[in-house]
């Protein structure tokens, strides 16, 4: 009996893992991308305006600059549009001398090697709310959305065994204190709570235990979810009247993601059910339960404003994320299972799936500005950089063929009187065209040194992926 039966095992891991690396087609790395209209307006540059409630997310201690009561509600549409194309696997192992899978879970040769990964919309509400107690301590309350995405291959994918399907879900709830020092200099701290649910379905060659590639599939299906916590800290310092500068650090947030892992058979050769029960007693139950270890990085954000005459502002933020402590992340599942050992070529038991993605830090550079057409109608625009936390094609996940970016936005503000305000804005993200070389050895590239016994699919394959997105956005602001 052969070990490719831990193609699912990997790739779950990888997929749960994915899961929160699955941004595909907005800011690089986990980033959801925008949490503010009036912010996504200028490609998130204006980050020391400090113009609605909802500074709260990109600098808390702006809350200062905000009167009396206010209420803003930002709802978003994302378009995104990841596609891959020339799609290839191998039954396990290396190319070269093994067999390229050209078998869909049914035994048949209906095989999909290009297509279309994520949804033609998806919906993100953000809604914070800002309260002046006295002209010292302001309070805020935001809930917003920091990370989320959803990609899902055909279920005849040739990479299927890699991943089929995963879905991140994560709102973030933040009670915020800010206080104003003088006149120049403001700060705050604020207390994020974050919950997350993910998924997955992931595919297996059970066909590998018993010679029968493509014959005898199995998919994974995982669900789970966590609360996991962290603090905002952030400074506002008014340099004179015209000129404004900030810093806003987010810190990291530890989730342990805890679920269920379903595992269902499919295909011509479980119409034996020898062969089911041998899968069975191989660990692969039909239901146990799995975990998995994710921190969301750690940012630090400079901002600054100038306001260049009554018409013009200028805006520009940079932005460092901490996305190195994705270096290597372990899928745990309840049940030991039988897999190949890579170093004597034989068998052994394992319960653990590992990544090694090795991402590295990243800066993203964002440029705007206002211009005040008349007393009620601002237009504004921007421009942003998005480095990707990536550092090559070996590296890059079939869950996240994540790239570097630009971000191109334009938008405007109208004040229909002193209570009432709307926000409008575009953003077009244009993403570099990228190749993913998938590698299913836990820890090197094939048999021998380096590479891990742990559940893994061993399947080897490579893909070509272009994506690009749109975001449309609507606020309302409304002070009391």
């Amino acid at each position: 009996m052969t070990t490719t039966l831990p193609q699912t095992l990997k790739k779950s891991a990888l997929i749960i893992s994915g899961l929160f690396l699955a941004n595909q087609a907005l800011a690089s790395g986990y980033h959801f991308g925008t949490q503010s209209v009036s912010s996504q307006s200028t490609a998130n540059a204006s980050a020391a305006e400090a113009a609605d409630p909802s500074t709260l997310f990109y600098n808390p201690a702006g809350l200062t600059k905000l009167e009396g009561t206010q209420a803003s509600i930002n709802i978003n549409v994302v378009m995104p549009s990841v596609k891959y194309k020339d799609a290839k696997a191998y039954y396990p192992g290396m190319p070269g001398g093994q067999q390229e899978i050209n078998t869909a879970p049914d035994g048949s040769t209906n095989v999909s090697r290009s297509g279309k990964i994520t949804d033609d919309a998806v919906l993100a509400p953000h809604g914070y709310v800002s309260h002046q107690v006295n002209d010292r301590v302001f309070l805020g309350l935001g809930v917003y959305v920091p990370f989320g995405s959803s990609t899902e291959y055909q279920k005849n994918s040739v990479l299927r065994y890699n991943l089929n399907q995963t879905g991140l879900e994560t709102i973030a709830v933040q009670p915020t204190v800010a206080y104003k020092i003088n006149d120049q200099h403001s700060v705050a701290v604020g207390l994020v709570a974050q919950h997350t649910k993910a998924e997955l379905r992931q595919y297996a060659n059970f066909g590998a235990f018993i010679g029968a590639n493509g014959m005898a599939d199995g998919s994974a299906n995982v669900k789970g979810s966590d609360w996991g916590f962290g603090y905002n800290l952030a400074w506002l310092w008014d340099i004179n009247d015209n000129v404004r500068m900030g810093v806003n650090y987010r810190s990291k947030v530890s989730h342990n993601i805890k679920g269920d892992a379903k595992w269902l058979l499919e295909g011509p050769a479980f119409a034996n059910p020898s062969v089911e029960q041998g899968i069975r007693d191989s660990g692969y139950v039909s239901k146990e339960g799995a975990q998995v270890k994710v921190a969301t990085p750690e940012s630090l954000s400079v901002h600054g404003m100038w306001k260049v005459n009554p018409k013009w502002n200028v805006f520009g933020d940079v932005t460092w994320t901490r996305h190195s402590r994705f270096n290597k992340a372990h899928l745990t599942y309840d049940n030991g299972k039988v897999v190949a050992n890579p170093q004597t070529g034989g068998q052994t038991t394992s319960n653990v799936t590992t990544l090694n993605p090795q991402w590295r830090n990243t800066y993203k550079v964002s440029l705007g500005a206002s211009y005040q057409v008349s007393e009620p109608l601002q237009l504004r625009f921007g421009w942003a950089y998005d480095q990707s936390p990536v550092k090559n094609d070996d590296l890059r996940l079939a869950t996240l063929p994540d790239s570097n970016r630009m971000w191109f936005s334009v938008g405007g503000k109208y004040d229909f009187n002193k209570n009432n305000t709307v926000n409008l804005a575009y953003s077009y993200l244009k993403i570099h065209d990228s190749q993913a070389n998938l590698n299913g050895w836990c820890g090197g590239t094939a048999m021998g040194p380096g590479s891990e016994a742990c559940v893994s699919s061993r399947t080897n394959g490579t893909a070509k992926f272009k994506s690009h997105a749109s975001i449309v956005g609507v606020q309302y602001t409304y002070k009391f």
